[in-house]
């Protein structure tokens, strides 16, 4: 083996280890929160001992701060997508909002680490919020501002403030999901088992294709659209819960 190919081998195998670290990082705070996560329970599941974590990462706040800059760039990555594809701003705008719907179904962990941040900045301690709202969450909210104001300027989304649009979209997904409770002991059935979110999800993209176009059978034709070329994703956690019901 040549100096140049050890080079490369120890540097794949480096970035692996700082993978696997990683993706322990978010399964372990994501369930303890930072004050409460265990930096020996991570090496463990990472299969690395405590002294490498350490070595990749310094200290356990900055292990924390690179696994919350890892799950947010991911959605970031994923939202741009949305924002970036070759179609109307109403067409992007249902394909965003299913996106959001989606991603709350199979990406817990993010949503998770993002309540305990939002705890830890209601606690007054500074937290990496304001630096993922600045990297992240500023910048996609800027986007979604622009493509908002573009389907009102061409006649095809209604004239109205455009963060009561944003809301629209996303806000019933977060609270339906943040509700479960509530909803589980208000509604005469599970509302979160396969049927129930099925039909939410279907619901959420039929009311913005009715709610939010001038043409009402235009919104209607392109939420149909959108629900066909994306099939719902595969639901584990939601269907582990189900099992421990039965």
């Amino acid at each position: 083996m040549t100096p140049s190919s050890q080079t490369e081998a120890h540097a794949d195998r480096s970035a692996e280890t700082r993978t696997r670290i990683l993706d322990a990082a978010i399964r372990e705070f994501s369930e303890n929160g930072l004050a409460g996560a265990r930096t020996e329970q991570i090496a463990g599941a990472a299969g690395v001992n405590k002294a490498l974590l350490y070595y990749y990462f310094e200290s356990k706040e900055k292990l924390y701060a690179a696994t919350l800059e890892l799950v947010s760039a991911r959605v970031r990555d994923r939202s741009m997508a949305m924002f970036l594809r070759e179609a109307s701003p109403g067409e992007r705008l249902l394909r965003t909002a299913l996106d959001h719907f989606d991603r709350i179904l199979t990406q817990g962990e993010f949503q998770k680490l993002m309540q305990f941040e939002m705890m830890r900045l209601h606690k007054g301690e500074s937290g990496e919020l304001p630096i993922l709202v600045k990297r992240v969450f500023g910048p996609l909210l800027a986007m979604f501002q622009s493509m908002l104001r573009e389907g009102m300027a061409s006649g095809e989304l209604i004239e109205t403030e455009w963060t009561q649009i944003v809301l629209a979209a996303l806000g019933g997904n977060v609270l339906y999901f943040l509700g479960a409770p509530i909803w589980r002991l208000s509604l005469p059935f599970e509302p979160f088992s396969s049927e129930a979110l099925r039909a939410r999800r279907l619901a959420l993209v039929e009311f913005l294709g009715k709610a939010i176009f001038q043409d009402r059978a235009h919104g209607a034709e392109l939420a149909a659209k959108v629900l066909r070329d994306t099939p719902m994703p595969e639901i584990t956690e939601f269907k582990r819960f189900e099992e421990k019901r039965t």
